[in-house]
Formats: C-alpha cells, structure tokens, sequence
C-alpha cells in the first residue's frame, strides 16, 4: 500500500486537524504504517522535533496519533504571524525571514511548491499512507495560483480529497456545493466527497438532504460525525478570536482536596502556545481561564503570562490594560506568577531587542533579576532537567537569550519568591513536577487544594487520540474511505458549474 489523501475543509476551523488525526489513529490501528503532512500551516503553537525543526503542533499531535516521531516533512512550511499584514516564515524547520503576506503570495509561496512536494514524496517513501491536512478552504479563489497546501499539493501529487464540513455552524450543504463549484476542472476531478462534522441529534433526518448533495454533485458523504466535548487538542490558531474568559476543559473527576486552584492566563497578543496549560487543565480541581482585565486576576491563585510571539508589544499590552500593574502587586505580595517564553522575558529587568519589535532597549516589569537581549539565530532545543525534585523535560523556542543576574534556578530561568519565569515550554506536561509545582502554588495560596496523585498527561492525551480512532471507525464508512485512500478518487466524478473563474 502506497497510498495519501488529503483532508480539506469548507472553511477554517472545520475540523480538519482533528479529522486528519482520527483517520491516522484508525489507520494505525490496522497496522499501517502512516505519517501525517502539512504542506504550509501558519500558527502560533509550534513544537521543536528531536532535530531541532520548528513544526506546528498540530502536526506534532498528528504524528503522535500516527505512534511515529514528528519530523520536519510533516510540516516544511510553518508562517508565524508578528502582526496582521507579516509572518515569520520557518522552512524545514527553520527561520528564514519575515515576510508581508502580499510578498509572500506574491511569488515566494509557488516557488515553494517544489519544496513541500519533495517532503511529501520523502514521507511517501518510507511509509504505506500519509494522510495530509489543507488549510482554510481549497475555494479561495483569489490564493488558487499560489496555492502549496490545499489543491495545488494535491494535483501535484494526485491526491483524493475529502471535504469537512462544520454542521454546527450551519449552512453545511451550501458550503459543500459551493467549495466543489468553485474549483477549476481538474481540481474537482480529485474531490471525491464529504465528512459531515460535530452533528447534534438524529442522522436519519440528515440523510434525505445527503442524498440531494449526491444528486447534486455526484459525490459521496463518507460519514457524519457527532458532536464530541473536548477534541479540540493542540489548536493551531492563536489569533482567531479573543479568548477572554475561555474556560479550558477541565478533567471531570472532583477535586481530590477540599479547594479549587484557579488559574488565570493573560491573553496577551500574538499569545504562542497557549497549550502549555493544557496540563494544568486536565488536573481535576483547576479551572483555567483566559483573561485580559485586571479584576480578573483578583480571585486567581496563579497567573501565568504565557509565551508570545511579541514580547514588547505584549509588554506594552500589559501596561496598558492595568495587568502589569497588578501581577506587580501580586509579586510583591507573594502571590504566584509563572512567566514562560515570552511571558517570562518581559518579566526581567530589561530588553534589548532588534530583531522582533526592533524597539531596541525597553524595561521590562522587573520582577525578575534577568536581561534579555534579542538574537538573529532562533534558540531551538529540546531540553530535559530537574526542578522542585521532579524530572522535567521541555521545548525551547525563542529569539530572547535571558542573563540570569541573580534568583533561585528554575528551568534554565530564575525563581524570586513566587514569581517564577522559564524559557521551557511543556514542562507542565511532566506530571511529578506538575504536581510539586501545583502544591506550591497552593500553599503560597492558602488553598487547601492538592494534586491528583495518578493524574497521567500522556495518558489522557492517549485517550483523545484514541477518542477521534474511534470516531472514524464508529462514524466513518471505513471500507470507502479505505478504497479512496489506497486508489484515489473515483473516475468519471461529474464537473459542477461554474468552476473557477478564469
């Protein structure tokens, strides 16, 4: 077997990721041997591969869905946005430059065409399928001549397509009808059908409108899949809508103590992995939050200022909105702070930085004896050390290099009474230092809160993955979706006018 498909949807945030991961999951259950691909991903939340390649997390999760290391094909093209009109862009793994979002579609995007199709051959190669993941929707006209990641990867390498569509925001046949409808010919040759998504109630009532879709298109639907609480891991987007009072999911099991630890994060611009607090979240008896006024740090017990890909501009954020005066006033109270990546620089004394904001020197908050200066090369490691007696392991992603003055040790950062600040993204995801940490927390606190002593990250997040096989192999019409991914899209799929325009 020698096969590929790619997922694509009808718009952002359609599910894709987490059907892309479901498909490997059910597939590597079969026995197959399976790697997950994105040609270009733009995100925030990023992941470093034991090569030391930069990669989005999503692909990260994908290949842990897959039992396979991630490596940097699964994601040769990584934009980071520094603002609205500019991205870092990361290739193979590594920085190569800020580029406008017109420069880039402007010429750099096609000439990376090669580049995404030689990954992709090379993850073809060593493996029986390599299920692959578009990005927003493949009928977005105005970016068809440029496009590397959603039909031009798969025309480029005679990919069947399967669109998913989100029925819980409605309007899912109209989107459906009209993706196909907007594609040129050639393209609409290589979508096959459809993955209905997040459906609530009964699917008897759904189908007469499937079959119309069928009627109208000459195109399958190969499963609907329910509405499920909490698959939403490792999300790609951390620019997407303000996230001020989200509540991460918490494990439904009780406290195990008799309090709460509640846990306040600053939703700060350009805000880059926020999954690190995934695992605080999964502890049953901490409820996460994102926040982004000062009140809202009243009643926490922590506040995290998490990584960002702007850390003067997060800096000055704070500032305006009150936040940094008041974790100033927690810190001296000795009330925890916990700053990572981003959040724990602009915690230090000051930073000299020409290469992110070019703001040259700005103070920080100084709350921590520390001075970061800027550098060109990105810091991309995946370190591994002990803390509060525990064993840590961790990723490093950052252009800050953090002088350490004075403090307590901490993670290659400091300590300074209960203000704590770490380049070491994941680190919470190590479940005994998890936990000491957490019952620092909650001394410092006053809270009668203590960890739960079996709570296993990676467990749970096997769990999940295992949670989205079982959606494809309980939902999806696996024989097809079999048939599709080993000999591509049917033959003789009718053409829906219009197509794309000229």
């Amino acid at each position: 077997m020698n096969g590929g498909l790619l997922v694509a949807g009808t718009t952002s945030d359609a599910g894709k990721s987490v059907v892309t991961a479901g498909i490997c999951r059910w597939l590597v259950r079969q026995g197959v041997k399976v790697a997950p691909f994105k040609a270009q991903n733009m995100s925030l939340n990023s992941f470093v591969t034991r090569e030391g390649a930069e990669i989005g997390r999503a692909q990260a999760m994908q290949a842990q869905a897959c039992r396979v290391e991630p490596t940097a094909h699964m994601n040769p093209v990584l934009l980071k946005p520094g603002g609205e009109r500019s991205s870092q862009v990361v290739l193979l793994g590594r920085p190569v430059g800020e580029m406008s979002a017109r420069g880039y579609h402007g010429g750099r995007q096609e000439r990376l065409l090669g580049t995404v199709l030689d990954s992709l051959a090379e993850l073809r190669a060593s493996h029986d399928a390599v299920i692959c993941e578009g990005a927003g929707s493949p009928a977005e006209i105005n970016l068809r001549r440029t496009d590397i990641v959603n039909m031009g990867i798969a025309r480029g390498a005679g990919l069947p397509v399967l669109v998913v569509g989100d029925i819980d925001r409605g309007g899912v046949f109209a989107s459906f009808f009209g993706t196909v409808a907007l594609l040129a010919p050639e393209d609409q040759a290589l979508v096959a059908g459809f993955l209905v998504n997040k459906f609530r109630g009964d699917v008897s009532l759904l189908e007469p409108g499937l079959e119309m879709l069928h009627g109208l298109t000459g195109r399958r639907t190969y499963g609907v899949l329910p509405f499920r609480h909490g698959l939403g891991i490792d999300e790609e987007d951390g620019l997407r809508v303000s996230l001020r009072g989200t509540v991460r999911e918490s494990a439904v099991a009780p406290p195990v103590g008799e309090d709460v630890l509640r846990i306040a994060v600053c939703a700060v611009p350009l805000m880059s992995n926020f999954t690190d607090v995934d695992a605080l979240a999964a502890e049953p008896g901490v409820v996460v939050r994102f926040v982004d006024r000062p009140e809202e740090l009243a009643d926490a017990d922590l506040v995290i200022v998490p990584g960002t890909r702007g850390t003067v501009r997060a800096l000055q954020w704070l500032r305006e909105r009150g936040l940094a005066d008041a974790i100033a006033r927690r810190a001296a109270e000795q009330r925890p702070v916990l700053g990572i990546c981003g959040g724990f620089q602009l915690l230090g004394e000051h930073i000299e930085d020409d290469v992110e904001s070019r703001a040259g020197h700005v103070d920080g908050l100084g709350l921590l004896p520390v001075r970061v200066r800027f550098a060109r090369e990105k810091t991309l490691t995946r370190p591994a050390g002990e803390a509060l007696g525990e064993r840590v392991e961790g990723y490093e992603i950052h252009h800050g290099v953090a002088e350490v003055v004075a403090g307590d040790p901490f993670l290659d950062g400091c300590r300074v009474g209960q203000t704590w600040g770490t380049h070491w993204h994941g680190s919470l995801e190590s479940d005994g230092f998890r936990r000491a940490f957490l019952r620092e927390v909650a001394a410092a606190a006053g809270r009668r809160f203590v960890p739960a002593p079996d709570t296993s990250f990676a467990a749970l997040r096997e769990e999940q993955l295992d949670r989205l096989g079982d959606l494809i192999e309980h939902h999806a019409d696996t024989d097809a979706l079999w048939r599709l991914i080993e000999s591509g899209a049917p033959q003789g799929l009718p053409f829906i006018p219009p197509g794309a325009p000229a």
